[in-house]
């Protein structure tokens, strides 16, 4: 027998379920009420049974999907022996986004949407704090001059690449480490500091 706790936790997920599919393909400002409740496959009223308000829904469902990607950065750089070879398996990583699918289109709608909604811009300045400090602490272990510094730019630097791609699909990494690479100088190679 399905527990009323079980049944809520279904629909919190295919609410969000659903504003990952809606955003990407309406933008974010036009998803609706009616329109997340019925992608979900529940009645609408139990957006707001289940969440504060339809930004709330949103920003968790940007928020969760922005968490998991950047969480899984930081294992690929854990893998790597240099900061060239973790650069180099990032971007790599980044070639699976053509800066038109769905989680490019989310990852740019709530950017967007940061510049207005102070809530989000907050969440979302802290997953790039966590993403860059573990990236940061990578680049130290390895010898990298600067961490925070690098840190800082590789994450600006990768989220301009994604934002672009769609105007240049050329943007790919065999374009893009080498020119990260001269960016960085040598010392990104690693091996000043052996």
């Amino acid at each position: 027998m399905v527990t009323a706790s079980e049944r809520g936790r279904e629909v919190r997920r295919k609410l969000l379920n659903a504003a990952l599919e809606l955003v990407p393909e309406l933008g974010w400002n036009a998803v609706s009420t009616r329109a997340l409740a019925e992608r979900a496959g529940v009645a609408p009223g139990l957006v707001h049974y289940h969440f504060s308000s339809l930004q709330a829904v949103l920003r968790e469902a940007a928020v969760g999907e922005m968490r998991r990607t950047l969480g899984a950065a930081i294992p690929e750089f854990e893998r790597a022996g240099t900061p060239a070879d973790g650069i180099g398996m990032m971007l790599e990583s980044l070639d699976a986004y053509s800066g038109d699918d769905p989680a490019s289109l989310m990852f740019t709608e709530a950017y967007l949407v940061s510049a207005r909604d102070e809530e989000l811009r907050g969440e979302l300045a802290g997953l790039l704090a966590e993403f860059r400090d573990g990236l940061a602490r990578w680049l130290g272990e390895h010898g990298q001059g600067s961490p925070v510094e690098t840190a800082s730019v590789l994450a600006a630097a990768v989220d301009g690449v994604l934002l672009h791609r769609p105007l240049n699909p050329a943007l790919t990494s065999s374009a893009v480490a080498p020119v990260l690479r001269r960016i960085l100088g040598p010392d990104i190679e690693g091996e000043e500091h052996r």
